[in-house]
Order: C-alpha cells, then structure tokens, then sequence
C-alpha cells in the first residue's frame, strides 16, 4: 500500500496548459471535494479549511475578476505575461478556492494555551495538506491541475461576489482541466541528502 501511494504522489504534477473539459461529472468533483476535506487532517482537529467549489460560469467568473483587477495592480511592462497566464487559468474546467476560517483559531488557541502563538502557523499547515489531497485525487480522477496564489490582490472582490465570510482568508487557488500535453518532463530535482538527515538508523 506504501508503494502505491508512492506511486499516487510521483504521479501529481503541475500542468497549466489545461482545456474546460472533465472526464468525470460535476457531481463526482463535488464528492471528492467532500471526501477530502473530511478526512484531511487539522491541528487539534479544529477543521479549519473552507472550500468552494467554482464550476462554468463560476469558474469563468472568478478568472475575470482576476484580469480585472490584476491589470490594474501589475506593473504594465509586465502585464502581456500575467494576462496570458490567467487566460490560461481562465480556459481550464473549474477552481478550488482553498480558505482558512480565522474566526475557528482563537477556540483552538484557548484549547491549547501553550500553542497560543502558533496556532496560526498550524492553520496554514492544514491547508498546505488538504491543497496537496485535493490536487493529487483530482489527478487520479483523470484532471491536470496547477495551484496559483493570486491573493490578496483578488481577495475583496471574491469575498463580495460570492458573499463569502469575512473571517474566511484565501490562501491559494487549485484549478483544474483535462491536461493539453504531458507535464514538463525536465522537472529537477535537488539533491536530497541536502534536504533529508537521518539520526538513529538501525
């Protein structure tokens, strides 16, 4: 079973050149969603990370709101870059929006006085984890994706449009499609004992 979620890990790559087509219905993307975000983990179970879900129109929605208001944020010698970008976001199939409840933290913190001052950095790991199950399962399901961070320049506007909580902090973008092409095949990789220090091996 280790080998095979191995396998499931060396599998998940990034793809950003992705079409607005999917190989499963709206309704398996919904149930995998909620199947990930329950069985994710989170610090002292506090179930901190919010989803949504943005398909269509939604989805097209979200990008053009990016556009909007990127265009008048980037710098303007840079801006033919950033635009082919997000229409390249813009043409896949749908995107996660991946948040952290802020106003979930101070219980955690009065749960764990001790970790008063770190319960904010846990909440950023449990986001970190759900994005990477998210992304490797939609991969699984026959999806390419890539993860943007265009907050906290998109942020307000989201927050509006959607009637989102205010308490809710966008941390990252998953979006996804049926890949193009294959992903960069000369991915690099450092040098693992720079990054990896075993102590006590029998």
């Amino acid at each position: 079973m280790a080998d095979t979620y191995l396998d499931f890990i060396r599998q998940r790559r990034t793809f950003y050149s992705l079409t607005n087509t999917s190989p499963v219905s709206d309704e398996r993307i919904v149930e995998v969603v909620r199947e990930v975000v329950r069985h994710s983990p989170s610090s002292f179970n506090g179930q901190t990370s919010r989803v949504v879900i943005l398909l269509g129109d939604e989805h097209l929605k979200l990008w053009t709101i990016a556009l909007e208001v990127l265009k008048s944020t980037f710098p303007a010698q840079s801006w033919d870059v950033y635009e082919k970008k997000l229409n390249d976001r813009k043409a896949a199939y749908g995107t996660l929006l991946l948040y952290e409840d802020q106003a979930v933290l101070p219980s955690l913190q009065a749960k764990a006085p001790l970790f008063k001052n770190h319960v904010s950095q846990f909440s950023e790991h449990n986001n970190a984890i759900l994005a990477g199950n998210l992304w490797t399962v939609l991969e699984l399901a026959g999806f390419g994706a890539n993860l943007q961070h265009f907050n906290p320049f998109i942020d307000a506007r989201v927050t509006a449009e959607w009637g989102l909580p205010s308490q809710w902090a966008l941390k990252a973008q998953l979006v996804f499609g049926t890949p193009v092409e294959g992903p960069n095949p000369d991915k690099q990789y450092g040098n693992l004992d720079e990054r990896i220090f075993v102590f006590g091996k029998q």
